[in-house]
């Protein structure tokens, strides 16, 4: 938990102009405050605490806005920016030094058990108001222009834009 949170300390730093200095982003940057409360929330889901887990979350979402999942699994160095309205769901799986603007969601497209929501490969971009949605794999470096809605896996180093998203190529 510690290693993650620091890894997205550094990674803010690096990739927001507005970032000043460590504890300004501890103290004041939404992102932080979700990804412990989330960090803490998957820890007892992973235990099958499932009521203590949600009751973290719904915290996390009181506090910040943005809801993720405590089922959901998140690598470091993250950067959920201006993150109101972000969803991300219990399935989704989200690389290293990813970038989510305001209102994304990674949600699912079908009601069952198992994989439903899409996995997210390292340094993504994902404007802001986008979907993401089913079980689907978004490639490392890529980006997903404002208000896409991605349906289909994006391979490796590819933009999509549009609804629904297509490829810039």
């Amino acid at each position: 938990m510690i290693k993650e949170i620091k890894q997205d300390l550094n990674f803010i730093l690096k990739n927001d102009v507005a970032a000043r200095n460590k504890l300004e982003v501890f103290l004041l940057y939404p992102s932080i405050h979700v990804r412990i409360t989330h960090s803490i929330a998957h820890r007892l889901y992973i235990h099958k605490r499932f009521f203590s887990a949600r009751l973290i979350s719904q915290i996390g979402r009181f506090l910040t806005g943005i809801e993720i999942h405590p089922g959901a699994k998140l690598k470091g160095g993250i950067l959920i920016d201006h993150g109101m309205g972000v969803v991300i769901g219990e399935t989704a799986e989200i690389g290293h030094h990813v970038t989510i603007f305001q209102g994304v969601t990674l949600g699912g497209t079908r009601n069952n058990k198992g994989k439903r929501h899409p996995t997210i490969g390292n340094n993504v971009i994902i404007g802001a108001g986008s979907k993401v949605l089913g079980p689907i794999t978004i490639g490392d470096g890529s980006k997903i222009g404002a208000n896409a809605v991605v349906l289909k896996d994006m391979p490796k180093n590819t933009t999509f834009v549009g609804v629904p998203a297509k490829s810039t190529k």
